[in-house]
């Protein structure tokens, strides 16, 4: 502020205001960055056409934001562009995580009609700078200032606050009623509680309504249109105008002047503001406030991302009623609606209806320098075939954390096969009142991924035997000229034939070029029959095609080889999907599959065989997880299926990555490993840890009366027969012989050095005394604490102990440590895991498994972690042997490598890749109701 002299008055100079405010948003662009070093304001100016008067104004918001440390982008357009190009280019800009503002030059310089309120109203109010969007415009309305306030009338608010002048009570009058500088203007001092008039062009008796103002607002548009007579002594004036006048005495031949005659004004008014040099300045200033404010707001939300969940209250009931009834009495929340509360941006957001969606791995590039939360893995005891309820625990955990706990909480979860759904196991959606919604959806397509995998492995596998026809029934010459045919007379090797030809060590490019031999080696694999391991999948249970003769029709000239069908969630590209870090490094996985053996000993790969990039767009889409939500309302991550018997059996290291960044360091990720701490648990620390490079904060251990029970020596537990009465009455003596099975299971736990929670998952047939048998042992054998949960029946509720105990357990220092080393041999990795993991004394290599680790030691195969394949219902190879036996020996019948996926696959026992239907699978209680469309019997 600057004085003119005695009798004048005072300057509300603009310009030094503004130069004020700049240097402390400069400051707060400083401070921004240093805690978020990726983080830098961006601002988008979008032009159309090129006014030159547009251009000065543009020039000087860019050297402005420049300045303060805005990145300023200017995205000119032709004046030829139309609307709708206009509002798409504008809604690329809201999606855009980089840019926290968006200004819209206004006139629009176009030879096509274009709304111009369509426009403003099209900038997503969350980067609506200029504070023009209606939604924007509506909240200044109705005094709610947390939005973006107008530039001009926020600047305006500024310098009579400089003024010093009280606000509050005083006379105001805006003479002017424009959407962009009079209605904001007189609303702003109406909500500063001002008693405001406004004046326009059909206002009567106008000087004298000015004259009555403490505060005149001027934004008429009319050169000096307010005399020195209309203004109330010792009013301060705000001049908003800026009009063009002769004056013969300028270069120019013109001055600029205000909408009020400053020479009489100033005579009269307490406070000024000068034209140029006024309110101008203050507008830029403000509109970088405004972006600093944004980029500002996105920084809190990543500092302290507490979400603010929507919750989905429970209508519990006794007894509790069928999973599916559960699931359909309660209305699931929009699946935007549940992004938009865990801080994901529209264009992370891909709908698959409105209960599910895909999300972009592109939020791990947003939040690269956000620090994770907590990540907890949820394993078992050795189960009964029905299962303990771990699905069950981790959505129950998830649901007390999130709706009870207020803590920011995701579980992440896997894809459930069709196979135990239409078989006998059932769904994995979890179960009672701790379940993902909607659970048809979840068990049944969800968005697609099992059959991408599915797609992309039976390419590779018609590719494989096609190749191997043609290569059997063509000369060299004939093959060469029909894998590089002329194309308009000319040859060209495609990008993955240039591959093959670099991993042979030929450095020519021109297929004219290469010599007889050259052309042999390129053109022939020469797979050996008997080396082929690749083999064709479905997601079905179907025995019969365990072991199938292809090649039969006479189309295919004898050439018949045995073969096998796996289930597709046993595919080596599931294992993939499940491990990949991002697109590149899935692409790659792809490429290094081996399906086989030349017959001189070498690797064939998928991308010798050119499947590489088709199987990737295959599984484009389905390398981005599908988010989901619980019962009540918390948010669920859904993403590849690996059994944990067959496969490594854990959910995806994406999945992982993107919500440990969502939830932030005071979050929780809990995810699931499959079957009991021997197999899943061990796999997910060894392979799916070491991979991600994530370390985990701590382990919950799901566990059972019944299954402890049956460790004991109780009989058999079969599905579909109801259970003994041993199981459903109490029985402490039968408990007590079982508690060394979730004792050694807790030892497991605690060998990799984080803590081990017990969740005794609880059935209504279980008694007091033999809960606190559980919890007295578990915690008597090195457990961090044992809890009794009963999550099915309560949600969240039930599991608010487990919680609590969980919070607790990450709070202790991690010291966390893989089992082995990957630079031992592969026998010594398989010994380790059978003893420190299952108990045994010794393993058993046949003749066939001996000479295949030779041979994978000699191709590098040795350096990569085991995936044990073994049945998940002992602890030893026989799944008839209950309890924690010790001292046996363990046999390792076969073994098998996917380099693809990077782990060695050693086989223990009889164990099968491609389950059967029984005599009455679930198949028997399904139905569709065709008038609803709803379905029947799926749990």
């Amino acid at each position: 502020m600057s004085s003119s002299g005695d009798s004048s008055g005072k300057l509300l100079s603009g310009t030094d205001l503004a130069k004020e405010i700049r240097e402390s948003l400069s400051r707060d662009v400083a401070e921004l960055r240093e805690k978020l070093p990726g983080l830098k304001p961006g601002l988008a100016i979008v032009q159309v056409g090129g006014r030159e008067d547009s251009n000065v104004y543009i020039r000087m918001k860019t050297k402005a934001a420049t300045d303060i440390g805005i990145e300023a982008h200017h995205l000119k357009l032709p004046r030829t562009i139309t609307e709708a190009e206009l509002l798409l280019k504008i809604r690329k800009l809201n999606e855009d995580p980089s840019i926290h503002g968006i200004i819209v030059q206004m006139p629009l310089d176009s030879d096509n009609t274009i709304n111009s309120h369509l426009v403003t109203d099209t900038v997503s109010p969350d980067k609506d700078v200029d504070g023009l969007n209606t939604v924007n415009e509506g909240r200044v309305a109705v005094g709610d200032l947390e939005g973006f306030v107008p530039c001009t009338p926020n600047g305006v608010m500024e310098l009579i606050k400089r003024s010093g002048v009280e606000i509050a009570g005083s006379n105001a009058v805006v003479l002017g009623r424009s959407k962009i500088v009079g209605t904001p203007a007189s609303e702003l001092l109406k909500w500063h509680h001002a008693t405001v008039t406004i004046c326009h062009s059909k206002t009567k008796n106008l000087s004298q309504l000015t004259a009555q103002a403490d505060i005149l607002v001027v934004a008429i548009g009319r050169a000096e249109m307010v005399k020195g007579s209309w203004i109330k002594p010792g009013a301060i004036v705000i001049d908003c105008g800026i009009n063009s006048i002769p004056d013969e005495t300028k270069k120019s031949g013109q001055r600029l002047v205000g909408d009020v005659a400053f020479e009489e004004a100033k005579k009269v008014a307490s406070y000024i503001t000068p034209v140029p040099g006024g309110v101008g300045p203050m507008t830029v200033a403000m509109l970088m406030k405004n972006t600093v404010l944004s980029a500002q707001r996105q920084a809190r939300k990543l500092i302290n991302p507490q979400w603010g969940l929507r919750l989905l209250p429970l209508n519990l009931k006794s007894p509790v009623p069928s999973d599916i009834q559960i699931a359909r009495s309660q209305e699931p929340k929009d699946i935007v609606l549940v992004a938009e509360e865990v801080g994901l941006y529209p264009n992370e957001v891909n709908q698959y209806g409105h209960k599910k969606a895909k999300i972009s791995l592109s939020v791990l590039k947003r939040l690269q320098h956000q620090k994770n939360g907590k990540y907890v893995v949820v394993a078992g005891i050795t189960p009964t075939p029905l299962g303990e309820g771990k699905s069950t625990t981790t959505i129950g955990l998830v649901q007390a954390l999130a709706a009870h706990r207020n803590k920011n909480a995701f579980a992440c979860v896997r894809q459930p096969s069709q196979g135990p759904t239409f078989g006998i196991k059932g769904g994995a959606a979890g179960g009672g009142y701790s379940q993902v919604i909607p659970m048809e959806e979840f068990n049944l397509h969800l968005t697609g991924d099992i059959h991408a995998v599915t797609a992309s492995n039976n390419l590779l596998a018609a590719q494989l035997d096609a190749r191997m026809f043609h290569e059997a029934t063509q000369g060299d010459e004939s093959l060469y000229n029909r894998l590089v045919p002329k194309v308009k007379g000319k040859r060209t090797f495609s990008k993955i034939q240039l591959r093959r030809l670099y991993k042979l060590g030929i450095s020519k490019t021109d297929p004219e070029s290469l010599t007889p031999e050259e052309r042999k080696s390129f053109a022939r694999l020469d797979i050996d029959p008997n080396t082929i391991t690749w083999t064709r999948v479905v997601d079905t249970n179907d025995r019969f095609l365990r072991k199938v003769l292809v090649g039969l029709s006479p189309t295919e000239k004898g050439h018949t080889r045995e073969t096998g069908f796996c289930m597709s969630v046993a595919s080596e590209i599931m294992a993939i999907l499940a491990l990949a870090t991002d697109l590149t490094d899935m692409k790659e996985r792809l490429g290094n599959m081996v399906v086989g053996l030349s017959k001189a000993g070498d690797p064939v790969t998928a991308d010798d065989l050119g499947a590489t990039g088709a199987m990737a767009i295959l599984m484009r889409d389905a390398i981005e997880p599908t988010m989901m939500q619980t019962l009540e309302g918390t948010p669920v991550m859904v993403h590849a299926g690996p059994f944990a018997n067959i496969a490594h059996g854990a959910s995806s290291v994406v999945a992982d990555r993107i919500t440990l960044k969502l939830v932030g360091p005071q979050g929780y990720v809990v995810t699931e490993a499959g079957f009991g701490s021997d197999i899943g648990m061990e796999k997910f620390f060894n392979i799916k840890c070491r991979g991600s490079g994530l370390v985990p904060n701590a382990v919950v251990l799901v566990s059972s009366v019944r299954a402890l029970k049956m460790h004991g020596g109780g009989p058999t537990v079969t599905p579909g027969i109801p259970l003994n009465k041993v199981y459903v009455e109490e029985n402490l003596e039968l408990l007590q012989k079982g508690l060394p099975n979730l004792q050694k299971h807790i030892s497991n736990g605690v060998k990799y050095g984080i803590p081990v929670v017990v969740a005794v998952n609880t059935f209504v047939t279980d008694s007091p005394a033999e809960l606190d048998l559980v919890r007295r042992v578990s915690r008597e054998s090195g457990a961090f604490d044992a809890v009794i949960c009963n999550h099915w029946a309560l949600g969240g509720a039930g599991a608010v102990d487990l919680a609590d105990a969980v919070v607790a357990a990450c709070n202790k220092p991690s010291s966390f440590r893989f089992l082995y080393d990957l630079d031992v041999s592969l026998y010594e990795k398989i010994k380790i895991i059978a003893t420190e993991m299952y108990g045994a004394g010794n393993v058993e290599l046949n003749d066939k498994v001996k000479q295949l680790i030779e041979q994978y030691t000699k191709l590098g195969y040795d350096k990569m972690p085991l995936c044990m394949a073994k049945t998940s219902l002992s602890l030893t190879g026989d799944p008839a042997l209950k309890g924690a036996p010790s001292g046996f020996t363990l046999p390792i019948t076969d073994i098998f490598v996917s380099v693809g996926a990077r782990f060695v696959v050693p086989v223990v026992g009889e164990i099968s890749k491609m389950p059967g239907l029984g005599t009455r699978p679930s198949i028997y209680d399904m139905d569709l109701d065709t008038e609803t469309g709803e379905i029947e019997g799926l749990f």
